[in-house]
């Protein structure tokens, strides 16, 4: 047996041992189906809105990073244009969510500095922390007076990071309260909103305006892949902040840009983000919450955004449960520890403005006949 061959059986042994713990992760595609999982909030991504852009004038690519031969007018417009949509001084775009907190909080702090984040913060946010030499602290989600003794309990510059509406759970941070104490302890605050972005907010600007918070947020992370129904993430902030990050996040620099043609599509994405059907959506998801109060045996998350779940609490009855539910015609994913805790896997359930009051039902009928 060849060194490849020893390898790769290496590595079957392991896909095996995730497969046996029901763990295996596999890609699925599904047409013809009800979606009921996707982030396409508003189905920006799907109804054609932005196809009227006319990017025949501009290159196919960037032809190098940004730093390099990547920059454009064009980008540096779009990103004071959203800038400016959020209330923030400066925006820098990266390719990526991944890459946006995966640049950012690598770079952000320092060794004796610490970052305090909630125990249910996104992956990206960890890893970004993990490659920085800052130490790290954990709080219980959502548990203020379990975030103060952190703050009370760190070291030299103290960076506090929340999302403001959890992809998990779907429920929301107590931004405000949050900045209240992050002021107390003089911590930055480090908001992501990507599961807010298009959604809350006057015009679909997140929680941190909804909220009037621009003056005690330090950074804020928008992603483009989610209401917006695009690709790609912005971090917001101070222009100081923008020109350390073009400095030292090594997402930023050493990635080639984004192609020409996709700033336009932003540019008429937000265009579009007050316009959405946000009071719709908001209608659906209190409309679902009212049916699914009224079923037995079956176990919700509590949740009052968009994002919706069944506790399962087993990876194979999870698995079971959303094959089940993809054959009757329904885009239902799985979500298996340890992407969440033991014992509460979930159906993660995904609500849209062009979801209608009848597919919920038929969705919440197909539980019940599978959760009896």
């Amino acid at each position: 047996m060849t060194a490849n061959e020893q390898f790769d059986q290496h590595l079957q042994q392991k896909l095996d041992e995730k497969k046996a713990a029901g763990t295996l992760r596999s890609l699925i595609y599904a047409t013809g189906k009800i979606d009921f999982s996707s982030n396409d909030y508003f189905g920006f991504a799907q109804s054609g809105l932005l196809n009227s852009v006319d990017a025949s004038a501009l290159p196919s690519g960037a032809t190098g990073s940004r730093s390099i031969t990547g920059n454009s007018a064009l980008a540096e417009a779009t990103e004071q244009l959203i800038a400016d949509f959020h209330n923030r001084q400066a925006a820098l775009i990266f390719n990526t969510g991944y890459m946006a907190n995966v640049g950012f909080f690598s770079c952000i702090a320092s060794k004796g500095d610490t970052f305090i984040s909630d125990e249910y913060i996104h992956a990206s946010i960890i890893d970004g922390m993990r490659l920085s030499y800052a130490n790290r602290l954990r709080f219980k989600h959502n548990d203020i007076a379990d975030l103060e003794k952190k703050l009370q309990s760190s070291t030299g510059k103290k960076i506090v990071a929340v999302e403001s509406i959890y992809s998990m759970d779907g429920d929301e941070a107590p931004l405000i309260a949050i900045a209240s104490l992050c002021k107390k302890y003089g911590a930055l605050l480090v908001v992501d909103e990507a599961h807010a972005t298009g959604v809350f907010g006057d015009k679909g600007d997140g929680m941190v305006c909804k909220y009037k918070l621009e003056d005690e947020v330090y950074a804020v992370i928008h992603t483009f892949g989610k209401a917006l129904g695009l690709h790609g993430a912005v971090v917001t902030g101070s222009g100081v902040l923008r020109n350390f990050l073009l400095n030292q996040a090594r997402s930023f620099i050493f990635t080639t840009a984004l192609p020409p043609q996709h700033y336009l599509l932003l540019q008429k994405a937000y265009e579009l983000l007050p316009t959405a059907d946000r009071n719709g959506l908001a209608e659906l998801v209190k409309y679902f919450r009212q049916q699914v109060s009224g079923l037995e045996n079956v176990s919700f998350i509590d949740s009052h955004s968009p994002i919706q779940g069944v506790l399962v609490g087993d990876n194979f009855k999870t698995k079971a449960l959303a094959a089940s539910l993809f054959e009757n015609g329904f885009f239902v994913r799985p979500i298996v520890s340890p992407t969440v805790p033991a014992g509460k896997e979930r159906i993660r359930i995904c609500l849209h403005s062009f979801n209608t009051r009848g597919e919920i039902d038929e969705l919440l009928q197909a539980i019940k006949n599978n959760c009896h």
